[in-house]
């Protein structure tokens, strides 16, 4: 990290030493004891820009008390598992949200400070393994689900994710990969990793074979909902990562249940518009799927397809 990095660092800082009590509970919930690694992934966000990150920040830190984030992980978990197997519209967008949310916050204040403290350095992002076996059609209905994610995590949790390493594609994705790409700011594009087949040989080139998702085990394997080989299916609720976030999220309830029990699915966090980026590649793929329904002799998969824009 350059001088100029450093010191953009300590103005930010100075801005945050200012707000409001509550503000300051809350930022710790965010920084989990990296202060400096933190500042900077709202900076890199914003382009080093420091009045644009201080913005962002505090909006950020409001929305977390506005949703009561910082409670979310005591209720009961909403698991939405998997890409290419979702089911969209099976449950409500709350719940998803939720879902979400819930992961985000055990992945950056359980599963990111045990790392750092296991290796010994501040350890603040992850990478991401997205299985698209099963990708329908009809999947893809749901594109303002994702774009309201995707602007939760773009405004809440910036820079957070190294690579998304997209495997097991089918051509339907290909397809709208190809016109969404471009689209993209070039640092959101330079993240994103489409792999051939299940991404077996690049994966083993930055973790161990032991560390492979079951799902990028074989060539051709996919996303088959059993256990390949006697390896654990990680979309399973018996997953020990599941299993861990579920009893997580049981003892923090049980902290909170003298005062005011949570119920399943009570969090409702509101719901932000998309920003104009993910508006403009919803819209370049509901195009996208018109011409496959148009061209290709699917049109019936397109019944009653709707992505809403507004």
């Amino acid at each position: 990290m350059g001088i100029a990095s450093q010191e953009v660092i300590r103005q930010l800082q100075a801005l945050i030493d200012q707000v409001e009590e509550p503000l300051k509970k809350t930022y710790q919930n965010v920084h989990q004891g990296y202060p400096t690694e933190n500042l900077a992934r709202f900076l890199k966000a914003r382009e080093w820009n420091v009045a644009k990150a201080h913005k962002m920040l505090l909006d950020s830190l409001n929305w977390r008390i506005q949703n009561e984030i910082d409670n979310i992980l005591a209720g009961l978990p909403v698991f939405a598992m998997g890409v290419g197997l979702s089911t969209f519209d099976k449950a409500s967008v709350n719940y998803y949200v939720q879902s979400h949310i819930q992961i985000n916050e055990y992945r950056d204040r359980v599963i990111l400070p045990s790392a750092s403290k296991k290796y010994g350095r501040p350890i603040t992002t992850c990478v991401k393994v997205l299985d698209m076996t099963g990708l329908k059609l009809s999947a893809l209905s749901q594109i303002k689900l994702l774009t309201i994610i995707s602007t939760i995590d773009d405004l809440n949790y910036p820079e957070k994710t190294n690579t998304y390493y997209i495997v097991n594609v089918p051509y339907i994705f290909s397809a709208c990969w190809k016109v969404v790409k471009p689209l993209l700011q070039e640092r959101t594009r330079k993240k994103v990793q489409v792999l051939p087949g299940c991404g077996r040989d690049e994966l083993l080139k930055i973790m161990d074979y032991a560390s492979l998702p079951h799902f990028c085990r074989k060539e051709g394997s996919g996303s088959s909902r059993h256990s390949e080989n006697g390896y654990e299916n990680c979309y399973s609720l018996d997953h020990h990562f599941h299993q861990q976030l579920y009893n997580y999220i049981k003892q923090q309830a049980s902290k909170r249940q003298p005062v005011a029990p949570i119920k399943h699915g009570s969090f409702h966090v509101d719901l932000p518009e998309p920003v104009a980026e993910g508006t403009e590649i919803a819209k370049t793929i509901e195009s996208e799927l018109h011409k496959f329904g148009n061209g290709n002799g699917i049109s019936g998969s397109l019944n009653g397809l709707k992505i809403n824009n507004d």
